[in-house]
């Protein structure tokens, strides 16, 4: 026999004015009056993760059988405590551009830079005494100029054609190793994205600069961080009740729900193909012919997380270093409570 109110406790009702069965216990998981004592074996038995799809820029997958705290931990440390490289300083040595210094220093802020964080230590912005070295700080150049194209054809208004460097992308900013980075970095420091566009230059204008980067997180500033987007959303679940829906009523159904959700089978009668496209736009509780025929609701520990790279670094590498600064947080925490 199937315990319903245990059945139920997982699935976040969705009705048409409300949405039920949201609150939680003082500890996550555990109810009075019966055994929820922490067991590996049994977490290992409910816990399960399924990749969606894998890019370099954005991925897909699912975490099933967590706690909405730990779900919402790694989008929390994927957004701004998993660090990443960016350029911090820059030393502007000619600027006739019609970009101001400061918005120029801004703009190159925020370009995305593909390296190996690992390599490189923290840069004690703190301490004034504090010598940048290869180990902390990595050295970028930028320096273009633009000038009148003399085999232009005559008449031609396009700026790309009547001058040579007239726009100034990412793609211009060269990396100058220092001290063993060449090592480190064999394949250089470059643009996660080389069509960022910059400047645009007219003739006897012309940008001459040198940058300084280093580690930070997204908790300090935005172009830290390494995800562009890093959300999830509960698992939606669709039950019909009663007779199957058949003919109008069920075409009529299936038209409530996005594309792939609900078919028709060989037999005429409307069933879920795939809950995991519905967007819960709740469009079928509107209906008064379904009243009482269909349930929704989302499951409380199936998360489906979707990440997307700003090209630092991939999505999978971004989701293990959540993982990783988690578990070092975990660490910290119990080793205090042992001093304690």
């Amino acid at each position: 026999m199937v315990d319903y109110s245990r059945s139920r406790r997982n699935v976040v009702g969705i009705e048409h004015d409300r949405v039920t069965n949201v609150s939680s216990t003082d500890f996550p998981g555990y109810y009075p009056g019966e055994d929820h004592s922490w067991n590996l074996n049994k977490f290992k038995e409910k816990f399960r993760t399924h990749i969606s799809y894998l890019t370099d820029l954005s991925c897909s997958f699912d975490l099933i059988g967590v706690d909405t705290s730990i779900a919402n931990a790694f989008r929390r440390i994927m957004i701004a405590e998993v660090p990443s490289l960016a350029i911090e300083y820059v030393y502007i040595e000619n600027n006739t551009s019609i970009i101001q210094d400061e918005v120029l220093a801004h703009r190159l802020g925020l370009i995305p830079l593909k390296a190996n964080p690992d390599y490189l230590r923290w840069f004690k912005k703190d301490d004034p005494d504090f010598e940048p070295t290869d180990y902390d700080t990595v050295v970028l150049h930028l320096s273009a100029k633009c000038t009148t194209n003399s085999n232009a054809p005559p008449g031609t208004t396009d700026p790309k054609v009547l001058y040579n460097g007239a726009n100034v992308y990412a793609s211009a900013i060269q990396f100058e190793p220092q001290g063993r980075q060449s090592e480190w970095f064999p394949e250089g420091i470059t643009p996660a994205n080389p069509d960022i566009l910059i400047a645009k230059l007219r003739p006897g204008q012309e940008i001459d600069l040198t940058m300084h980067c280093i580690l930070g997180i997204g908790q300090d500033h935005a172009k830290f961080s390494p995800v562009a987007t890093a959300s999830y959303r509960l698992l939606p679940t669709i039950e019909i009740i009663g007779p199957p829906l058949t003919g109008e009523l069920a075409q009529k159904f299936k038209g409530c729900f996005p594309k792939g959700v609900v078919e028709i089978n060989s037999n005429g009668e409307a069933y879920v193909k795939d809950a995991r496209k519905d967007t819960v736009s709740r469009e079928v509780l509107r209906h008064p012919e379904f009243e009482g025929r269909v349930k929704l609701g989302r499951l409380r520990d199936h998360f489906i997380f979707n990440v997307e790279s700003t090209g630092a670094m991939t999505p999978d590498e971004i989701f293990i270093k959540s993982v990783q600064l988690l578990k070092k947080k975990c660490q910290m925490l119990r080793k205090f409570d042992l001093r304690t």
